[in-house]
């Protein structure tokens, strides 16, 4: 029951990280910059993500445009869109797996493979996780690296948008629940294994004194023997009776013998 909790949490968990990862994905909120112009009612945001730049102006406007070609965007921008979607991917087996794996379902039920499945679904969440935190990683160096640069202009230095917390708390939660299936599939491993044969137990007992303590097997054997003992001395009393009884038999019937052969000389 304890096993079946753990699988629910940690597949949970996984689940809030894959649907975080998806939104910080989507979301065009990574690098954000203002601009307020001498009049401070008019104010200007730009955002940029990893599908599209928006603006957002003080007078309710907001305009996104996505990125027209692949090759002109940066090497960083690129790595960060293929990570987060093999990240999403992963995600996405992760969870397929542990639903097939896990106790409070029918599939394969009673079945020695749901653990190993489980513990593929923990290290596909682990995986996911870590996609997103390196990628959320380098972005935030990136927008720092640029921000303290004194070669670029300050109208181009951007700061570490919304996006990017999400990131981190999507990876946090993915590599938590990744961690806790991985610890539910250890411990019913452990308990299906097979117990190990006790150190010092007698092998030479019979099958039936095999679970009893060997002072009680030691015991019970001296019981049977003295038990048995008075039939075998019995039996050895009756053997020598007889014998004397056959040899008396046979000295009389010499006697009688001897004695009509003297009455008949």
């Amino acid at each position: 029951m304890a096993s079946m909790a753990l699988q629910l949490l940690g597949f949970f968990l996984g689940l809030l990280g894959f649907a975080g990862t998806i939104v910080a994905t989507l979301l065009p909120h990574w690098r954000s910059r203002a601009h307020v112009d001498a009049n401070i009612i008019t104010a200007t945001g730009y955002m940029k993500g990893l599908w599209m730049e928006c603006v957002w102006r003080s007078t309710g406007i907001y305009q996104c445009k996505l990125y027209r070609s692949l090759l002109a965007l940066p090497p960083d921008l690129q790595a960060a869109r293929a990570l987060m979607v093999i990240s999403c991917l992963t995600s996405v087996l992760a969870s397929l797996v542990s639903v097939i794996g896990m106790k409070c379902t029918r599939f394969a039920r009673g079945s020695l493979i749901k653990s190993p499945l489980v513990l593929s679904g923990g290290i596909c969440f682990l995986c996911a996780g870590l996609l997103c935190l390196v990628t959320v990683s380098w972005t935030t160096n990136e927008v720092i690296k640029n921000f303290y640069n004194p070669l670029i202009h300050s109208g181009m230095k951007y700061e570490i948008g919304l996006a990017v917390y999400l990131g981190y708390a999507s990876a946090c939660l993915s590599l938590a629940g990744g961690m806790v299936l991985c610890w539910s599939s250890s411990g019913d491993r452990s308990r299906q294994s097979p117990p190990h044969t006790q150190r010092g137990q007698s092998s030479h007992l019979p099958p039936v004194f095999n679970n009893l303590h060997p002072p009680a097997c030691e015991a019970l054997l001296k019981y049977n023997f003295n038990v048995f003992l008075p039939t075998y001395s019995q039996i050895s009393v009756n053997l020598d009776q007889a014998t004397g009884w056959r040899q008396r038999s046979f000295e009389k019937a010499s006697q009688t013998i001897f004695e009509e052969l003297l009455v008949f000389i």
